[in-house]
């Protein structure tokens, strides 16, 4: 009866370590996949979850160690039993497969398990501080560089539309942007080197700016282009001043007239804000046949290329033309009178000294030889000139 009692204790001792050894068999394994599960973070806040959440994990231990060792406890009174009542036993615990060796090897599995975890966070963590260091840094730059790119492109514009000064005076305007703009290049190269610091990094966002580094180039390649595109239109502007003899003060009215009818300063005209710019003029569109074919004729001129729209150049140029009156011929020759030293001819070294190079030679290769009784060797006549040019004279 005694032995028994005793195989009777040993079963329910068996039976209360296969209750208790399943469960906490089951935590360890689940312990160590989590503790080996790769993880992929992108944010300091997201690895800080990480290592908060295997913290309260670790806080966990001392409670699962008693819960081991009440395990094996268990399994050490069963032998006990055994020993003192050389009691005979066959076989394993028939409830479980689990037993004292395996509960032990993957507790020291765990164990070991979780400072390689702690380290791995760590370094994770140091990347991930690293990461923000460099978004901040990129940001930090491009949140100036990109306003800085957008302002200096509305400025460009407004000077080559306001009417401030001479045109001479808009072109040495531009050329100092142009100058301080190339000077800020350095600050474009400096944050290309960041942004490559961050495609090394693999970071793929930043909260901290809304620029990326193709908007930056995008920009400055726009800026570029702008400024350049300007100058040269202001260029353009002076020489056909020059050339048709446009004073400063038609000039700002043809940029008025122009400016007023560009509703999106956009610096082009498009078909219909040029023909209401026209009739402001008091040109005659009518709204019929007639009129349209005069304005497609006009527009043909204007945009030999069909794109639509109509530049300022262009317009100053067809409103030259336009507005030429019978008095510009003798205007052409007081100005080579003034060239000329009040002579009633004019030398090829005074054209070249006093003129653009390619203008000198147009007219030095289109003057006729100067005929006149006081006429000096190599002499040219620059009357016959202006007249052929732009109709008679009354000088």
């Amino acid at each position: 009866m005694r032995t028994e009692k005793l195989l009777e204790t040993i079963d329910q001792l068996y039976l209360e370590f296969a209750k208790r050894a399943a469960p906490f068999n089951n935590w360890m394994e689940g312990a160590m996949e989590d503790l080996q599960d790769t993880f992929i973070v992108h944010t300091i806040e997201e690895i800080q979850g990480l290592s908060t959440a295997h913290e309260q994990f670790k806080a966990t231990l001392p409670e699962a160690d008693k819960e081991r060792q009440a395990i094996l406890g268990i399994h050490n009174e069963i032998a006990k039993i055994v020993q003192t009542y050389h009691v005979n036993i066959a076989g394993s615990n028939p409830y479980t497969a689990i037993d004292p060796q395996e509960v032990n090897a993957k507790w020291d599995k765990v164990r070991q398990l979780v400072p390689q975890r702690d380290q791995a966070l760590i370094e994770e963590h140091a990347r991930q501080q690293n990461n923000e260091r460099l978004r901040r840094q990129f940001a930090n730059q491009a949140n100036v560089i990109g306003p800085w790119i957008q302002t200096k492109m509305e400025e460009i514009g407004r000077i080559s539309i306001e009417m401030h000064g001479t045109l001479e005076d808009q072109l040495t305007h531009l050329r100092q942007y142009e100058k301080n703009i190339v000077n800020y290049k350095p600050k474009i190269d400096q944050l290309e080197g960041d942004h490559q610091l961050i495609q090394e990094a693999l970071i793929f966002d930043n909260k901290h700016t809304n620029y990326t580094m193709e908007h930056i180039r995008v920009g400055w390649e726009q800026l570029l282009t702008t400024i350049a595109r300007t100058i040269n239109e202001i260029e353009n502007q002076i020489l056909t001043r020059d050339a048709k003899g446009i004073s400063q003060e038609q000039m700002n009215e043809f940029r008025a007239s122009f400016n007023h009818f560009d509703r999106d300063h956009s610096g082009t005209l498009g078909a219909e804000e040029f023909k209401a710019c026209l009739i402001s003029l008091g040109f005659d569109i009518a709204n019929d046949s007639q009129g349209e074919a005069e304005f497609s004729r006009i527009m043909s001129i204007v945009d030999p290329n069909r794109m639509g729209v109509v530049t300022f150049q262009a317009f100053i140029d067809f409103m030259s033309r336009e507005t030429a009156d019978t008095d510009t011929a003798d205007q052409v020759m007081a100005s080579f009178k003034v060239l000329a030293g009040d002579k009633s001819y004019i030398l090829a070294d005074e054209l070249r000294r006093e003129l653009p190079p390619d203008q000198a030679e147009y007219c030095i290769a289109r003057m006729a030889p100067y005929t006149g009784p006081d006429g000096a060797p190599g002499a040219l006549d620059y009357m016959s000139f202006s007249t052929a040019l732009y109709g008679e004279s009354d000088l």
